[in-house]
């Protein structure tokens, strides 16, 4: 009796059930849940936002944070094809399809926040080129593009469509270069969203530099979710780190980190918040928090070639990292308004659920992608072999028969 593969795969799947697919479940549940009350009863029933505070989690963490942790993309990406930096190309792959997946999450996380999400549609063809959002909707769209086809060999090689996995490679080069000025434009452009409200932002996080400090710090997360994602990834899968390759990548981070670190003190000295930095109240408190953890720690730690040449230290450094800019984008987005509008801000279990239930799917389509498909570079390589061995036996069999008819060639020539 032929099974449906689909179906025994999924009972396989709750066959073998472990603690982290239980809690796998548990969050899609929870979040499949909170996603029916939002559509079906509106923003006002499964959120905490309001007309005063209309951006909440679902923009500052699943926008702002996850669009910047994915920038691991286009750094790894235009140091192999740009600068032509090939002892990275060992993590193009991983780094490709870690972008590729939180772009897509991030689509999906706005149709979320958006009063009327069937409308996402309308910049195509409703152009406001002076506005902002308009320009990071369609840098995004743009972008998200670029990765899908970046990450497409990866599919063609799996169904064995060489031929398309030839044509995209050789078209890699412009498509990467494409994806590094997009990148540029809305990493950047999500800190000029907010430009336009100095008088609601606590003046800590307000600045003339917010498009170079949402970029720099872009910049230096990537590297970061390259070497946690490689971590995690290595353990999972019991594959060996690429711990030469990250301990260069800890470098960008410390040079990218600085670079932020001289714009904030620029913006202390320019603006004149020495008065705000040493008040100890909440935002001041937030302030050295992200500061410290993020920025001041990480830079200190990987300086030390003994910390990046350990896979612990350049772990745990890089963590602090991606928490400093977490930190940072929900200071930016969330508390630096809260004490213009006078009212404190935490999002609903709804919320939170949904926004769980997107990093748990992020998750598991990496899992998915790292057993099935050729995500990592001695998987494709083996590959490849197998490709060009079975095309080799195909040429030699051809050229075996082509040699047993000679003779009856010779004898219809007499």
């Amino acid at each position: 009796m032929n099974s449906n593969p689909l179906l025994s795969s999924v009972v396989r799947w709750f066959r073998h059930m472990t603690f982290w697919k239980s809690v796998f479940l548990v969050l899609v549940v929870a979040g499949l849940y909170s996603t029916v009350i939002r559509f079906l009863f509106g923003l006002g029933a499964a959120t905490h936002l309001s007309d005063s505070f209309p951006w909440g989690l679902w923009i500052g963490f699943d926008v702002l944070c996850g669009v910047g942790l994915a920038a691991g993309g286009f750094v790894v990406a235009a140091a192999v094809y740009v600068f032509h930096l090939d002892d990275y190309k060992a993590i193009v792959r991983p780094s490709v399809l870690t972008a590729f997946l939180g772009y897509v999450l991030v689509v999906f996380a706005l149709l979320f926040d958006l009063g009327r999400p069937w409308n996402i549609w309308h910049p195509l063809v409703m152009w406001n080129p002076h506005s902002v959002m308009f320009e990071v909707a369609w840098c995004v769209m743009l972008y998200t593009t670029v990765l899908a086809l970046e990450f497409s060999p990866m599919l063609f090689e799996r169904f064995k469509m060489h031929k398309a996995a030839h044509v995209v490679h050789g078209m890699i080069a412009p498509l990467v270069i494409l994806g590094v000025m997009l990148s540029t434009l809305h990493q950047s452009s999500l800190g000029s969203l907010y430009l336009i409200i100095p008088e609601k932002m606590y003046p800590l996080w307000y600045s003339g530099n917010l498009p170079f400090l949402f970029f720099s710090s872009a910049v230096a997360v990537g590297p970061a979710m390259v070497t946690i994602e490689s971590f995690f990834s290595s353990r999972a899968f019991h594959r060996e780190i690429e711990l030469p390759i990250l301990s260069r990548l800890g470098k960008v981070t410390a040079v990218a980190l600085s670079i932020y670190l001289v714009l904030k003190v620029e913006d202390i000295i320019n603006y004149r918040l020495a008065s705000y930095l040493f008040t100890f109240n909440l935002e001041g408190v937030l302030y050295w928090t992200e500061l410290v953890i993020g920025v001041l720690v990480p830079i200190g730690l990987l300086v030390s070639p003994k910390v990046r040449e350990s896979k612990r230290g350049l772990f745990y450094s890089q963590l602090l990292v991606m928490i400093g800019f977490v930190l940072n984008r929900m200071n930016v987005s969330i508390t630096s308004l809260e004490r213009h509008y006078g009212s404190g801000y935490f999002p609903g279990p709804m919320e939170i659920a949904v926004t769980l239930m997107i990093v748990a799917v992020g998750f598991g389509a990496f899992a998915w992608a790292a057993k099935n498909l050729a995500v990592f570079p001695e998987e494709a390589h083996a590959k490849a072999t197998a490709a060009a061995e079975s095309y080799e036996v195909i040429l030699a069999d051809n050229d075996v028969e082509l040699k047993g008819m000679e003779p009856s060639f010779g004898m219809q020539s007499k």
